[in-house]
């Protein structure tokens, strides 16, 4: 990593430490360069204005839909439905080269607004070429997360190449990400044991944690053996994203009656463009109102146990239990890369924490 990379890392580090409590965080974005959009991707996009699967938007864009939706912080990555692939390896290494450097541009731009996280595709670029683009983004870009999905580019979430993948990102102190969902066969909850089995010491981030756009009846077994794998895996943290609302409550609840470690590893999130963030969070906070209104509660383990859900426990769920996450995963990064960050000043601590945010309860 270069010096700005490392000094936009410790930045991200202090103001998620500084912050971090107050923050309501989406985990889960995809932005797009709009200019590049070109041939049959363009023409679609320009063809009319209602949401097709997929539709991209800018880093610009999803800036406006976080002031509406009181979001005050997202983790984003690049879009699969808005990079085409060309079928040539080098081709395809070089758009998502540029998917990807896209992102990280926009993070730079809006340091205190974008966690920027990476991508890479071990069946479209060749395992080689993925391995190498892995190197990119977190030793050049200085990524945090990098992201591998089984599902849409068809190859089984717990084979070689990704055992591969995972043991480069491990090595170069970056979190490996997973689409982990119902909607195709690649990424059952078993795959994605024996991957977290591989490396107990390392966090992996599964997104979606068995949704992703599957059907109803189809997604609930995954939905149940997600729920019980995160409790035998716990380096396992998951996004709750594209998943059942209802599913999304019996996590929540679960996961609070565990205990520690378990009730920091959810994190919620929108999958926007696939998801509209407004929709979800404003879900998400009349959910853990709800959940807080112990006696009414439908659930007969939320009646049994006042008090278990909390502001300061909503407050978790929305948005610090991924600020410490991920403030935790930048410092071990920078160890690796940069040394050890050097602590925010007084002043730069409180002018960074006057920044308002958007807890809980906020109008």
């Amino acid at each position: 990593m270069n010096a700005d990379v490392i000094a936009h890392n410790r930045g991200l580090a202090g103001f998620l430490e500084a912050n971090g409590s107050r923050l309501t965080m989406d985990a889960d974005v995809h932005a797009t360069d709009l200019a590049r959009l070109n041939g049959e991707l363009r023409r679609r996009y320009d063809a009319s204005p209602n949401y097709y699967h997929g539709r991209p938007v800018s880093a610009e864009e999803i800036l406006a839909e976080m002031g509406s939706a009181c979001v005050d912080m997202a983790l984003i990555w690049q879009n699969p439905a808005a990079t085409a692939y060309a079928g040539d390896p080098r081709r395809d290494f070089d758009a998502l080269l540029a998917a990807n450097r896209y992102i990280a541009e926009s993070a730079r731009r809006h340091p205190d607004k974008f966690l920027p996280a990476g991508w890479t595709d071990p069946k479209a670029l060749g395992l080689d070429r993925a391995l190498e683009l892995v190197d990119v983004l977190v030793g050049e870009f200085g990524f945090l997360f990098v992201k591998i999905n089984p599902a849409q580019n068809r190859f089984p979430i717990d084979s070689e190449p990704v055992r591969i993948l995972l043991e480069r990102i491990a090595q170069l102190g970056a979190i490996p990400a997973f689409h982990f969902g119902a909607d195709t066969p690649f990424t059952p909850a078993e795959g994605l044991e024996r991957v977290a089995a591989l490396h107990p010491g390392c966090p992996i981030l599964a997104i979606h944690m068995g949704g992703g756009g599957a059907g109803y009846v189809e997604a609930d077994d995954l939905y149940r053996r997600a729920r019980e794998l995160g409790l035998r895996q716990p380096n396992i943290r998951f996004v709750l994203s594209a998943k059942r609302d209802t599913h999304i409550e019996s996590d929540l609840i679960t996961y609070q009656l565990a205990g520690e470690p378990f009730c920091r590893n959810l994190f919620c999130g929108s999958d926007a463009p696939y998801g509209r963030m407004s929709w979800n969070f404003g879900g998400a906070r009349a959910m853990l109102d709800s959940l807080q209104e112990s006696s009414r509660h439908g659930d007969a383990r939320v009646r049994a146990h006042p008090g278990l859900f909390t502001p300061e426990i909503a407050r978790n769920f929305l948005g610090r239990n991924f600020a410490e996450f991920a403030a935790a995963g930048y410092r071990r990064l920078l160890q690796i890369h940069g040394g050890p960050a050097a602590p925010e000043t007084v002043e730069s601590r409180e002018a960074r924490s006057s920044r308002p945010t958007c807890i809980t309860g906020s109008p």
